[in-house]
């Protein structure tokens, strides 16, 4: 299979990171994509240019984190990422939603952040550091739950692909006032899987 991504990309992260936990990293083949590039040849792979994005071994392309990291857990037959039954599950899911609408709202901001100044739009960037620290406040009261503890599921994998994000976006300075969220993030980031996808300073 091959998995198309960019390395600063927290989306295509997610799926790295669940490609190591599967140990499927000999079956799945990463290559960077060219995204925003016009006449890029990835556009022949993927018309819509976004990252990630997953090439079956029988030649069908796949998108959406969500979705790839379905199909990956359950190749084996033995699937470690579904919610599990009842309300614990519905939690899952809940704190996986926060946690992506944290992400897409940071996406947002940075790629706004990385058009030229005079392209700028001040009026999202401020719209979007405001969400950003609405949903970081909540966080901070909602990382206790015991889903956001033990073993890895994809809540987890999700806020801490939005929280390494923010190394991209040092204006926002997301630690201070909250101590049990920062802790959360330094303690998760040590998992292996985690820390083999972390961002680089470099885009």
């Amino acid at each position: 299979m091959k998995l198309y991504i960019t390395k600063a990309s927290p989306y295509a992260r997610i799926v790295r990171t669940v490609v190591l936990e599967k140990g499927l990293a000999d079956r799945v083949e990463m290559i960077s994509a060219r995204t925003r590039e016009t006449d890029s040849p990835y556009y022949g792979v993927n018309p819509s240019g976004r990252v990630p994005y997953l090439v079956r071994d029988d030649g069908v392309g796949m998108e959406e984190s969500g979705v790839i990291c379905v199909y990956l857990d359950h190749l084996d037959g033995n699937p470690v990422f579904d919610p599990p039954g009842g309300a614990q599950g519905w939690e899952v899911l809940r704190l996986d939603a926060l946690a992506r609408s944290l992400l897409d709202g940071l996406a947002v901001w940075g790629r706004e952040g990385r058009r030229p100044v005079q392209e700028q739009s001040p009026t999202i960037l401020v719209h979007e550091a405001q969400r950003a620290t609405r949903m970081l406040d909540r966080w901070e009261r909602e990382i206790g739950n015991p889903v956001m503890d033990g073993p890895l599921n994809l809540a987890q994998i999700t806020l801490a692909s939005a929280l390494g994000f923010t190394l991209f976006l040092p204006e926002l300075e997301w630690r201070k006032g909250r101590r049990r969220l920062s802790d959360w993030f330094d303690r998760v980031s040590t998992n292996p899987s985690l820390a083999a996808t972390a961002p680089q300073t470099r885009r």
